[in-house]
């Protein structure tokens, strides 16, 4: 036997601290973007009004009405998630509320890569695409710029961290 402490196995984890002192916290979706989602989601649900009252809408009352707020139900949670929807870093995690909440401590990445049309980035939502070193991934949007700066860095870090 050693009197040496036990060593872990595997790889040394991944270290990060995000620029400055505090955590980085910023909206995960663009202004632009939800109101795209806001227009879908008040608009399907006036088309369907001035369908039913026009007495275009056939199949029963019942049969429509409980298919239409089945799905209106559904958008509504989806949109409610992508207005209040926010991601946060720190030095131990990658945080974002959203249908549930995701969270992925950094100390166990293994790859990450950040997925952006440059020049779209007030359309389409840039995300970072992580994977942990026992496979588990997990996507996380951004929309503010200072938080795509430190998932660039946080990307570049952990690539040269990983390659041994």
């Amino acid at each position: 036997m050693s009197d040496s402490p036990a060593q872990a196995l595997g790889p040394p984890p991944f270290r990060f601290s995000p620029a400055g002192s505090q955590p980085l916290q910023g909206p995960a979706f663009t202004l632009f973007f939800k109101l795209l989602a806001s227009a879908l989601l008040f608009g399907t649900a006036g088309w369907f009004v001035h369908l039913w009252l026009g007495g275009k809408v056939s199949g029963g009352a019942v049969s429509i009405l409980s298919w239409f707020v089945a799905a209106l139900l559904l958008m509504l949670f989806t949109w409610w998630s992508i207005v209040r929807s926010v991601t946060r870093l720190d030095a131990a995690q990658l945080q974002q509320t959203w249908l549930w909440h995701k969270k992925m401590d950094l100390r166990e990445l293994a790859f990450g890569k950040l997925i952006r049309i440059r020049g779209l980035d007030w359309l389409v939502a840039p995300r970072l695409y992580v994977r942990t070193l026992e496979g588990k991934f997990t996507v996380f949007y951004a929309a503010d710029p200072r938080m795509l700066d430190e998932f660039e860095r946080l990307v570049s870090e952990l690539k040269a961290f990983r390659s041994f």
